[in-house]
């Protein structure tokens, strides 16, 4: 049965969408006349805007009332909720962090709400111990704590940590020792997106913070962030700022202390910008520490590049300068500028460098024997093996065998050296766990599975499809589907419905990854499809660049025509076929939606932008210009109005049903993005509203990112019912389990 004639539920007042007061306002920005009728949706605090959402709160509880009662086929509440927590009760475990013998990692069992921060030492006997050091509900039972970062003392016995509470991502800094678990510092606050570096000894760190609140403007609270040097145990109010001052207001810095402590090296980048300046300090000298001199290694150049000092006393750079899918050179850190760099890896024509590992005899012994890097080929991941000079070693030795075709992330080595290097691997069908690569011989090992009881898993497979883009580009896209649903060739038997899931910004790749939500889809009988568009970092540098800016409209017309694809090749029909996205997917299936109504049944849109004309005015808009562009810039805008989803509302349109998830701790993301556009939607929309309803779920005491498991549960339970619902699998599914009694 199509979406088209699913069952109906109870509407507000038994008429339609609650009342939302449409505006006459309409601005003339650079020359262009625009309409803004539903801007007092913009302020949360509004009598008015309270009301409209507390209607909404009750329409979208009055479409949950269809689930009432049910009791049958796999999207029944008590059946997809206890299927989720089985596909998730492996829980998750990851790399280690080593400090001499004792090892830091993250892990969480299948039950637990958060993961935990770990140490594992060797005991009084010289059996292994381990110790729970940081557990977030432990700190807050509520569960409404998240872990932000973690990072132990260069000598392990001491472990900064972060958290922050209610979603609000406003990270607050703590130190504790790692031996007696007892805290020595903090609560030291404004600390969010701040890395910490470790001077040798552990009295001392590097961080980033921002600026007090009463030293900036109300509208630049979230900005203004410096480098500081804290002395452990002392009032942060005392801290040295190190870095920072006179630079862009938006910039987010990384800093990093070599193994050595000698070098300490700065990095920065305006807002998301994809270009990043770092600058290198010689800590030596006397008084370097609280007042250090930085010597340019990158600065000015249209690229990223990250630095480090190796254990051999060679500055590494990992860069894209003249690379766009990257390359890795090497220079003297007393002598760091561009024209002393050396190239140790080149580009590769089509893989993308995402890390490297520098292998050696361990201890006083820092003579590099193996170079290592990962690379992503077309979102898959592959790891080679190379010389001192950057030649790839002949034969097999030259590559490492990885699981699968899937990715891995880092190349962990141990500070005090050796020839082990520690990766995480997962893919669509395999919980993450950590692998030992032995660099020596090549071989690799399970190091450490997550904790947790591994679920039975739905026979499924997984092909990659090539699609041709509007303008000629190839686009490549994972299809999951059961093996059943199958030919002898791979190819669909029947049209399914299916979910067509995409991010396309930020040079942010969707690599194999596990995924509960899709295998629970998937099992029922769903097709999974996930696209990688432009915009994201796949391809690298150049794939990046020709997704945003001026040329956002080639990330929409890539998922376009993945969908277009879908249904050419018989894998789903119109009528089938959802669209899913959050954040800057969210923007995704938010254009999508606008643009090609025709094209899906269902849309899920979770914590997305939608307003490309005020967006930089809210949350962190203001450090995302370089993605989208400048709504005050005349041209800009242009970009901006030609595919802004609020703007192109079009009454008199049959849109897709629609969900907006939107979480009320979110600081990145405004929920108001999603109250304009369903305001817009739903007194747009030529659907009927109980066949194609626009709807919104709101959640409190959460934002953009972390969150309980149950949470997370909850969540995508209540999303795979929606796009159930109205793509037909929910019926479907539930007549099946009728007729097999």
């Amino acid at each position: 049965m199509t979406a088209q004639t699913q069952r109906t539920f109870p509407l507000h007042d038994g008429h339609g969408y609650p009342t939302a007061r449409r505006t006459d306002l309409v601005e003339d920005l650079h020359g262009h006349l625009v309409a803004d009728p539903y801007r007092w949706l913009e302020s949360v605090d509004d009598p008015e805007t309270q009301q409209w959402s507390a209607a909404q709160d009750e329409l979208y509880a009055r479409y949950r009332t269809r689930w009432d009662g049910t009791q049958e086929g796999p999207f029944a509440p008590a059946t997809l909720t206890a299927r989720l927590k089985a596909l998730l009760g492996a829980g998750f475990v990851g790399a280690p962090a080593w400090r001499g013998e004792r090892q830091f990692f993250a892990r969480r069992t299948g039950e637990q709400e958060h993961a935990v921060v770990v140490v594992l030492e060797p005991g009084p006997d010289g059996e292994p111990v381990e110790r729970v050091l940081v557990d977030p509900v432990a700190l807050d039972p509520a569960g409404t704590t998240t872990l932000d970062a973690w990072q132990p003392s260069k000598e392990g016995d001491l472990l900064a940590y972060q958290v922050s509470h209610g979603g609000t991502e406003e990270s607050v800094l703590h130190v504790l020792d790692v031996a007696t678990g007892e805290l020595v510092d903090g609560p030291v606050d404004r600390a969010r997106y701040s890395p910490v570096a470790w001077v040798p000894g552990g009295r001392s760190l590097y961080y980033v913070r921002r600026l007090a609140p009463e030293l900036v403007p109300a509208d630049e609270q979230q900005y203004h962030r410096r480098v500081w040097l804290h002395r452990v145990g002392t009032d942060p109010a005392q801290d040295v700022e190190v870095f920072g001052a006179g630079l862009d207001l938006t910039n987010y810095y990384g800093v990093s202390v070599s193994r050595d402590g000698r070098w300490l090296i700065v990095s920065a980048s305006a807002g998301t910008a994809p270009r990043t300046d770092v600058w290198i300090a010689d800590l030596s000298a006397p008084g370097a520490h609280e007042s250090p001199t930085f010597v340019e290694v990158a600065v000015g150049l249209d690229a990223e590049t990250g630095a480090w000092v190796g254990r051999d006393g060679r500055l590494y750079l990992h860069t894209n300068l003249e690379a766009p899918r990257g390359r890795l050179a090497v220079a003297d850190p007393e002598r760091p500028g561009v024209a002393h760099w050396s190239t140790l890896l080149e580009q590769d024509p089509e893989a993308v460098l995402e890390d490297v590992a520098v292998t050696d005899g361990g201890g006083e012994d820092t003579t590099p024997r193996r170079l290592l890097a990962s690379w992503r080929r077309h979102a898959v991941s592959e790891v080679s093996v190379h010389d001192l000079t950057g030649t790839r070693l002949p034969g097999a030795d030259g590559t490492v065998t990885l699981p699968g075709l899937g990715s891995i992330s880092g190349l962990v080595t141990r500070p005090d050296g050796g020839s082990d290097v520690w990766f995480s691997y997962t893919d669509h069908t395999t919980v993450p766990s950590v692998h030992r690569l032995d660099s020596t011989t090549g071989t690799t090992s399970l190091w450490a599975a997550p904790p947790g009881l591994l679920a039975d898993l739905p026979d499924v497979t997984v092909q990659q499809i090539v699609v041709t883009s509007t303008d000629g580009t190839p686009v490549r896209a994972f299809v999951v589907a059961r093996r059943d649903a199958l030919d002898s060739h791979g190819q669909p038997t029947a049209p399914a419905p299916t979910v067509l899931y995409g991010y396309g910004g930020f040079q942010i790749s969707l690599d194999p990854a596990y995924s509960a939500s899709t295998l629970a889809w998937v099992e029922a009988g769903g097709v999974y499809v996930v696209a990688n568009l432009r915009g994201g970092g796949e391809e690298g540098e150049a794939w990046h660049r020709d997704g945003m800016r001026a040329h956002k409209q080639h990330v929409f017309d890539d998922f376009h025509a993945v969908a277009e694809h879908l249904v050419a090749s018989g894998w789903t029909t119109p009528d089938r076929l959802a669209c899913w996205g959050g954040s800057n997917g969210g923007l995704l299936v938010g254009a999508a939606l606008t643009q090609r109504p025709d094209l899906f049944a269902a849309v899920v849109c979770s914590a997305p932008l939608l307003d490309m004309v005020r967006y930089q005015r809210f949350g962190l808009g203001v450090t995302w210009t370089e993605e989208y562009g400048d709504a005050d810039d005349a041209e800009q805008l242009g970009w901006l109005l030609g595919y802004s989803p609020y703007h192109r509302v079009v009454d008199g349109t049959a849109y897709p049903a629609t969900l907006f998830t939107v979480f009320e701790g979110d600081t990145r993301v405004d929920p108001l993005h999603a109250r304009k556009l369903a305001a817009a939607l739903q007194a747009a929309t030529a659907a009927p509203v109980d066949e194609r309803p626009v709807l919104v779920r709101r959640e409190r005491g959460v934002g953009h990112g972390g969150r309980a498991l149950s949470r997370t549960i909850a969540l995508t339970a209540e999303q795979l019912q929606f796009v159930a619902d109205h793509t037909g699998l929910a019926e479907a599914t539930a007549a099946r389990t009728a007729g097999a009694r």
